[in-house]
């Protein structure tokens, strides 16, 4: 059931998704310069991670995590087509294996809605986002005050800029 409702998601609501929340519209909210290091949260099919491996170029790096293993593949196998060599997957409901303070940029876009483990998934943001580092963050299925309550509440980031599609936060310094 799992992959088959990934699939239907991935082949009819993300279309229907994009039509009201163009990606193109919301990567140009999207502050993230050639050769950065960026972490696409729930990177689902890929539609973000491909795009920003293209812009940031092959001095940069997207690493796109995953709980659903179909997505991993999806994501790997788009890469390859694309011959993408900046993009590695994770495999993951939260942790991602990655050193602290490492990330440039995180895209989290339209998943947190659907995580049971919120504090500890902005724990592991927190953690491997640099200190001058930015996280971007949509979520169709919350209202912008639910957004910034939510994302601001423990305290490890705070609202730096808000777009027509997009949230964006920065570290809290510890």
């Amino acid at each position: 059931m799992f992959n088959f409702a990934f699939t239907m998601m991935a082949l009819v609501g993300i279309p229907i998704r994009n039509m009201f929340m163009p990606p193109d519209k919301m990567l140009a909210e999207v502050k993230i310069k050639p050769g950065s290091h960026v972490l696409d949260f729930g990177c689902g099919p890929g539609v973000f991670t491909t795009k920003i491996a293209e812009n940031i170029g092959p001095s940069g790096s997207v690493y796109a995590l995953d709980i659903n293993p179909l997505a991993v593949s999806m994501v790997k196998r788009k890469a390859r087509k694309k011959n993408l060599e900046n993009v590695k997957t994770i495999h993951s409901n939260c942790s991602t294996s990655l050193s602290d303070n490492c990330l440039d940029h995180i895209i989290f876009f339209d998943v947190f809605h659907d995580l049971n483990n919120h504090q500890e998934v902005l724990m592991e943001l927190y953690r491997v986002l640099k200190d001058q580092g930015i996280m971007y963050f949509s979520d169709h299925h919350m209202k912008e005050i639910e957004i910034v309550q939510r994302l601001t509440a423990n305290k490890l980031f705070k609202l730096k800029d808000q777009g027509r599609w997009t949230f964006s936060f920065s570290k809290v310094a510890s």
